[in-house]
């Protein structure tokens, strides 16, 4: 059994104020709010039956993680950079507006680039594999805290909310796809 949990609402005022951009984003903690989601969350999976928490590296899920692991007294034994955030563009440098471009142009093509042409962003075949490779390494029944667009990759599920919880099944095998690396 894995349960994964979508992070808590974070909040970006202090690196919009100092202009930080591309994925220096993901140093963003959690908002008040997001703080409470997870503390929420922590208190729904007290007795889920999970024996660990493993997390993505960004910020809003580490902090997530730490919250849920203070409220069900599970340790957090693992941090996987293959649980990481969807990329919006592999060179690392995007911009909000850009990254925003890349997400509706994601969506529009329902995380599939269009046959014959390649797109910059991420498309959920490597998100998936990647967050397959990770959750392979880590021994269940866990709490796995993410991002929507892994989550969605997953699951086929749209729209998670901030710390959602989705269960998952995870398959016996990895897929093949090529996982979409920065360059």
């Amino acid at each position: 059994m894995i349960l994964l949990v979508r992070h808590g609402e974070a909040d970006g005022s202090q690196l919009d104020a100092e202009g930080w951009w591309g994925p220096a984003r993901d140093f963003a903690p959690l908002s008040a709010l997001g703080v409470q989601q997870a503390q929420e969350a922590g208190r729904r999976l007290r007795d889920c039956g999970a024996e660990r928490i493993i997390a993505s590296p960004m910020t809003r899920a580490l902090q997530t993680a730490a919250l849920i692991a203070a409220e069900t007294h599970l340790p957090l034994t693992a941090v996987d950079v293959d649980l990481r955030e969807w990329l919006p563009d592999n060179t690392l440098t995007w911009r909000s507006s850009e990254a925003l471009a890349a997400i509706d142009d994601c969506s529009k093509h329902n995380g599939v680039w269009p046959p014959g042409e390649t797109r910059t962003w991420e498309p959920h075949t490597s998100v998936r594999r990647r967050a397959l490779n990770a959750l392979h390494r880590h021994a269940a029944p866990l709490i796995a805290v993410c991002h929507t667009v892994v989550i969605e990759a997953l699951t086929g599920t749209r729209g998670i909310e901030h710390c959602g919880i989705r269960p998952f099944t995870l398959p016996d095998t990895t897929p093949t796809d090529e996982v979409f690396l920065p360059r």
